[in-house]
C-alpha cells in the first residue's frame, strides 16, 4: 500500500485505489460515512500564490472543472473538492466514488472478451454524452482510456472519470504523456504535447474499436520506452487493422451460431463513426463531443426505426386520419373505380335510350286511341260485379291459438324458441406485465418506453420497443414521479432506468 498522509482537514486518506505517473487515485472518506476518490498530482505546488505559474495554471483548470458539475450530467463523474495537500502541497481533487468495475476489468475474464453491438451503442450514446457535456464548458479530458470509464452498479450507467490530466499544465501534461500516459488510447497529436477537443474524440474512438474487436487498434507488448514509440508511431503513421476481422476471431465459444451471425453485423454507421474518429489528422475528425454525440443518436436512433419503414413499404400503419395503403394498391382501386364508373354511365345510357322508344311508341298509340271511332257500335257491358268474400280472420286466428294452446298442455312442450349462435370468445393478445410500487398497480404499455438515466424530466433516456415476451420487470426505487426498475428480457440481457409514471397504466385496485 502507498505511503499513508493527510490530504485535508476532514478528508481521511483510506489508502491508494491505483497509482500512475499521471498521479495517485486515493480512497478517501470525509467526515461521516461519504466514500469518495481523490486524484493526487505527483508535481507539488509549494507557493500558493497566483506570481507562482504552476499555481496560477492549477487554480485556472479548476475553474474550469467546476463548471462542469454545475449543471449534473448522469454520465460524468461528480467533482467534489480541489485543493492542495496538507502534506508534500501535492494538488488534488476529489471526486465522486463509483460502485463497479471499469471497461477494463469488464473485458477480461469471467466477462467475454467483446461487448455485445447493443451494449456498445449504449456506451457510445453515453460516452458521447459526457464528451459533450464537457466540451460544451471548454474541459478537455485528455486521458480518456477503458479503465478511465466504469459501470455504475447502482444505476447502470457508465460514467467518465478522472480528470487529473485536465488539470496540469502544458509542460506537466507533455512530459507525463510522454512517459507515463496510456499510449494505447493517445491521438497523435499528444505525442507534442498538444490537447484538442478532438484529442477526446480519437481516445473515444479507441475504446469503441476496443470494446467491438476486443484489443485496441496498436497493443503495447511491454512498457519498455522502444515499445511506447513504437505505438505512438503506429498512432502516427499505420492503417487502424480490419475491426471485423479481430471481432470474429474474439467470438466467445459459447455464443450459439445465431448469436455469432447476429453480432457479426456491426451497423454500418458505427464503424463509419469509429473510422472518423481515428482519422490522423485533428480537423479530420468530429470537431467536438458535441458533434460526435449528435451523429450518434442520429444513426442509433435511426437504425432502430429501420425495420419499420421495410413494413410500411407494403401496407403502412393506420394513421389518426385514416388508413394508408402502398401506391400499387392505390393505383388498382383506382382503375377498379373508373372501370365501375364506366360500366354505370354505359347501362346508364341503353337505359336511357330504351325508355325514349318506349315514350315514342306510346305517344303514338295515345294519338291513335284519340281518334274517334264513329261506326262502332256501344255494347252495354252486362258483366255480373263480384263481390269480395269477407273472412272473419280474428275467429281463424282464435281457433288457432286454443288448438295451440291444447297441445301444448297434453304434450307437455312448448314451442321451442330459436337459440343465438354462441358468442366468439375474445381473442386476447399477450397480457402487459405488471409492477407494483409504493402500494399502487401499473401495468407496462405493449408499446416503446424510456428508461432515463436519472429521474429527471431532463435526463438521457434510451427507448425500449416493447415486446414483453418472456421479459420480467422489478422494481428498485421509486422518487416522485419516476420508478427504477430493472428488465430483463427474453435473451436474459438487463436493462436498468427510470420509468416516469405518466408512460405506464395505473390500474384501479
Amino acid at each position: 500500500m502507498s505511503k499513508v498522509f493527510t490530504i485535508t482537514e476532514g478528508l481521511e486518506n483510506m489508502g491508494a485505489l491505483r497509482t500512475g505517473g499521471q498521479g495517485s487515485v486515493y480512497k478517501g472518506k470525509r467526515m461521516g460515512a461519504i466514500i469518495t476518490a481523490v486524484k493526487i498530482l505527483p508535481t507539488p505546488i509549494h507557493t500558493e500564490n497566483t506570481d507562482d505559474r504552476n499555481f496560477r495554471n492549477f487554480k485556472n483548470e479548476v475553474e474550469k472543472l467546476k463548471k462542469v458539475n454545475e449543471v449534473p450530467n448522469p454520465n460524468v463523474v461528480k467533482i467534489l473538492n480541489s485543493g492542495l495537500t496538507e502534506s508534500g502541497s501535492f494538488p488534488f481533487i476529489e471526486m465522486e466514488y463509483i460502485e463497479g468495475p471499469d471497461l477494463e476489468e469488464l473485458l477480461k475474464s469471467p466477462h467475454n472478451p467483446i461487448f455485445t453491438i447493443r451494449e456498445t451503442i449504449k456506451l457510445a450514446e453515453q460516452l458521447a454524452n459526457a464528451l459533450s457535456h464537457c466540451h460544451r464548458v471548454g474541459v478537455k479530458h485528455g486521458d480518456i482510456k477503458s479503465n478511465n470509464v466504469k459501470f455504475n452498479t447502482d444505476t447502470g450507467n457508465y460514467i467518465l472519470l478522472d480528470f487529473g490530466l485536465a488539470i496540469m499544465s502544458d509542460e506537466q501534461r507533455r512530459s507525463s504523456v510522454r512517459h507515463a500516459g496510456a499510449v494505447e488510447f493517445m491521438a497523435p497529436e499528444q505525442h507534442d504535447g498538444e490537447m484538442f477537443f478532438q484529442t477526446d474524440v480519437y481516445s473515444y474512438g479507441v475504446i469503441l474499436y476496443e470494446l467491438l474487436a476486443g484489443t485496441v487498434p496498436f497493443p503495447l507488448i511491454n512498457k519498455g520506452e522502444t515499445a511506447r514509440n513504437s505505438v505512438m508511431l503506429a498512432h502516427m503513421e499505420k492503417q487502424v487493422p480490419d475491426l471485423l476481422a479481430l471481432r470474429r476471431a474474439q467470438l466467445p465459444e459459447n455464443w450459439s451460431e445465431d448469436i455469432k451471425t447476429r453480432e457479426m453485423n456491426v451497423p454500418v454507421w458505427l464503424l463509419d463513426i469509429i473510422k472518423k474518429c481515428l482519422e490522423k489528422q485533428p480537423e479530420s475528425r468530429f470537431a467536438s463531443g458535441m458533434a460526435l454525440q449528435d451523429a450518434v443518436l442520429h444513426n442509433s436512433h435511426n437504425s432502430i426505426a429501420k425495420p419499420a419503414v421495410a413494413i410500411t413499404n407494403v401496407v403502412e400503419a393506420p394513421s389518426s386520419s385514416g388508413v394508408r395503403v402502398s401506391k400499387p394498391l392505390l393505383t388498382l382501386m383506382i382503375l377498379a373505380i373508373i372501370m365501375l364508373g364506366m360500366l354505370s354511365a354505359y347501362a346508364f345510357f341503353f337505359k336511357d335510350l330504351e325508355t325514349r322508344k318506349e315514350l315514342v311508341t306510346d305517344s303514338t298509340n295515345i294519338v291513335h286511341q284519340d281518334i274517334p271511332q264513329q261506326t262502332e257500335e256501344v255494347i252495354p257491358d252486362t258483366t255480373t260485379e263480384i263481390k269480395p268474400i269477407i273472412l272473419d280472420t280474428t275467429a281463424q286466428q282464435t281457433d288457432q291459438d286454443s288448438l295451440k294452446k291444447e297441445f301444448e298442455r297434453q304434450t307437455g312442450a312448448s314451442t321451442p324458441k330459436p337459440t343465438p349462435p354462441p358468442a366468439e370468445p375474445k381473442k386476447e393478445g399477450p397480457q402487459e406485465p405488471v409492477i407494483f410500487s409504493e402500494g399502487k398497480k401499473y401495468r407496462i404499455p405493449k408499446t416503446t418506453i424510456y428508461f432515463h438515466d436519472s429521474p429527471n424530466n431532463n435526463a438521457p433516456s434510451r427507448g425500449v420497443l416493447g415486446l414483453w415476451v418472456n421479459s420480467k420487470f422489478e422494481v428498485i426505487d421509486e422518487q416522485g414521479n419516476f420508478i427504477y426498475v430493472t428488465l430483463t428480457n427474453n435473451d436474459g440481457e438487463v436493462t436498468k432506468g427510470w420509468l416516469k409514471k405518466t408512460d405506464l397504466k395505473e390500474v384501479p385496485q
